[in-house]
This record gives C-alpha cells, structure tokens and sequence, in this order.
C-alpha cells in the first residue's frame, strides 16, 4: 500500500464498507445474506497491506456450501479498494445458533 497512517476512524469506515460488501454474500439455502444471518463473527483489517481476514462460521458443521460462499467473499470484497487479499477463516466456536440472526434475518425465516 502507502505510508499513510490511519485514523481508528478511517479503519472502522473501511470495515464497514467490508461488512457491507459482506451482505452481498447470500445464503443459497436460506436467501438471506452471511451478515444478517450472524455467520461473520469478525473482520481483521491491516491497513498496512490491505490485507483482511473474515472470521465466520457456517450454519452446520458439515454445510456444503463452505466453498460457495468463501468464493463470494472474495467476489464481493473485490469492491472495496482497500482490501488487496482476502483470508476466510472458518470457525466453529462459539457455535452458531439463530440466536446470531438479525431480527430482519428472523424475520424473513418466520423465527420468532
């Protein structure tokens, strides 16, 4: 990147502008988007390099569209400038539960 120092504020916009793109991703199976659906747990940012990290978890330990939606991450994020390399790691703890959903999420799902 460049040597330019960044605010804690400049970070924070540029992980929202992450997250953002995140809510592009679509469940396939549910046809709500990863971040309503609770399955991104954080976002590591280094501005330094651009490099990002997304922690998420998946629905099921065993859900077959891992694959699937690591290949839209990295699609989606390719729109925000800031993000050079995208690593998606995968992680089971704490485990999901519908309790992650957004009420928008719960709503679309008819959970109460």
């Amino acid at each position: 990147m460049n040597n330019q120092v960044w605010s804690t504020e400049e970070i924070e916009a540029i992980k929202e502008r992450i997250l953002a793109a995140l809510e592009m991703v679509i469940d396939p199976e549910l046809g709500i988007d990863i971040v309503n659906l609770g399955l991104i747990y954080d976002v590591e940012f280094n501005p330094e390099n651009g490099e990002t990290v997304i922690k998420m978890t998946l629905t099921t330990m065993g859900c077959p569209l891992a694959d699937i939606l690591t290949d839209s991450i990295h699609d989606a994020l390719k729109e925000v400038s800031e993000v050079s390399k995208v690593e998606v790691k995968l992680v089971w703890y704490p485990a999901w539960t519908t309790d992650k959903m957004s009420r928008y999420a719960r709503i679309a799902l008819g959970i109460r």
